[in-house]
């Protein structure tokens, strides 16, 4: 009932984000809260934006202050486009100065937790049910790693199983992030879809990891792990593992419907030949539980010759059964660790995988994080400098297949890798390379 005069005046002693909430409550604010003149003192005192006139006849200048035709020349909400793009470009400046700096060992930039605390990037789950109603869950306990981060939800009033059709994962970024406060919640924010999954026979449909006393985990591609309770068969938790290479572009430069397209790469002049192969390839990976590392290393020079090339796949020999030297253990008690508000377990026999593979010249080739279990392998065993039981650990996306043998040493309690081969697609190489393998 107030007069709009009344109303933008009051409007006038409002930061930016507030304003922007005020043009949420109704029609009538959001017009009103899109006052140039309100935006323009905002964008003022922000970036102090000037113009410059060059004279004919001197070298001096003359600056010109933003003055009534920058009101009058401009449509409603022209300054508030203009500082909110100025920001978010601030903000994308700040982030790619502290992702330059490259990790040699992985590949990747080495301060990817400081830029994602510098662009205030945060995750959501958005549960949809069959009748179209979403439930948002935000609270969230994130774990770091070498190469991806950790992220788990859990809840104590999730929507029943039977009733959901989909599970959306969002990067949630703030959309003017301040650097001196943490964001706020409720203030204005940008979706980025990540992935979407079909939870509709969530048991039939995705694959089953393990299970302990009181809950049992399904995996779906990629990087998803949903926890059910075994008595009632609904949601405990919800755990994404999220590789470092691409994440904040899929955090952040993504819409709330369309997940971001990565660019084609690009190849660069080299000796890269079908009859020739692949060369001076490297790996970096981590095993590990949540909270606990079980392995974490290096492979470097990693080949693949023409006899390696077979259905449609380039094999790359990381860890070979016949050189014991470089078998690996697996340091700790195998487990993925998982909590909720009031219960917390082990899940035995299964882990997280983080996949680095690196081309010749250093450049992220296959990158993945996803949850895997290990099983009792089905062929005899042709190990016989070992006295333990066989295992296997297979991973398969539409780029490759990871495929690791294990051996259970009953003396020492722990299992070591004595093979682990990485099979590329041919298509994927092709696309990476512009070549015919």
């Amino acid at each position: 009932s107030l007069p709009s005069e009344m109303l933008i005046k009051i409007f006038s002693y409002l930061d930016a984000v507030t304003l922007l909430s005020v043009g949420c409550v109704n029609k009538h604010f959001y017009h009103l809260a899109n006052d140039n003149g309100i935006w323009l003192k905002i964008y003022s005192i922000c970036f102090q934006p000037k113009r410059t006139i060059w004279k004919m006849k001197s070298e001096q200048t003359e600056t010109v202050s933003l003055g009534c035709a920058a009101l009058h020349d401009r449509k409603p909400g022209y300054w508030k486009k203009e500082y909110i793009f100025k920001q978010i470009a601030a903000v994308k400046t700040r982030v790619m100065r502290l992702v330059k700096p490259v990790d040699p060992y992985t590949g990747l930039p080495c301060k990817n937790k400081e830029a994602m605390k510098a662009s205030g990037l945060s995750w959501m789950i958005v549960l949809k049910d069959k009748n179209g109603k979403e439930h948002v869950t935000e609270k969230a306990k994130l774990s770091f790693k070498d190469t991806s981060v950790t992220i788990l939800w859990y809840s104590t009033n999730w929507p029943c199983l039977d009733s959901l059709s989909t599970l959306k994962l969002f990067g949630v970024i703030p959309l003017l992030p301040d650097q001196s406060r943490a964001p706020s919640k409720n203030g204005p924010h940008r979706r980025s879809l990540i992935a979407e999954y079909h939870l509709a026979n969530l048991t039939e449909s995705s694959v089953a990891v393990g299970a302990d006393k009181l809950v049992q985990l399904f995996s779906l591609n990629p990087g998803l792990l949903v926890g059910l309770w075994k008595e009632k068969n609904e949601i405990a938790f919800v755990m994404a593992s999220l590789h470092y290479h691409q994440l904040l572009e899929r955090s952040t430069l993504g819409s709330a419907t369309v997940q971001y397209a990565l660019p084609p790469n690009k190849p660069v002049l080299d000796d890269v030949d079908p009859e020739y192969g692949l060369h001076d390839y490297s790996l970096h990976l981590d095993v590990h539980g949540g909270s606990c590392t079980y392995l974490c290393g290096t492979f470097r020079n990693l080949f693949c010759r023409k006899g390696d090339i077979a259905n449609g796949y380039l094999r790359l020999t990381v860890v070979s059964l016949k050189d014991n030297k470089k078998h690996l253990p697996l340091v700790g008690t195998l487990g993925l660790s998982w909590e909720t508000d009031v219960f917390k377990g082990n899940v035995k026999d299964c882990y997280v995988m983080d996949v680095t593979l690196l081309d010749e010249t250093g450049k992220p080739f296959w990158c993945f994080s996803a949850p895997v279990y290990i099983e009792l392998s089905s062929e005899a065993s042709s190990l016989y400098d070992y006295l333990g039981c066989t295992y296997t650990t297979d991973y398969a996306d539409s780029e490759g297949k990871v495929c690791v043998e294990l051996v259970w040493l009953e003396e020492t309690r722990e299992y070591f890798i004595v093979n682990l081969v990485l099979y590329i697609s041919t298509r994927k190489v092709n696309n990476w390379y512009g070549t015919n393998y």
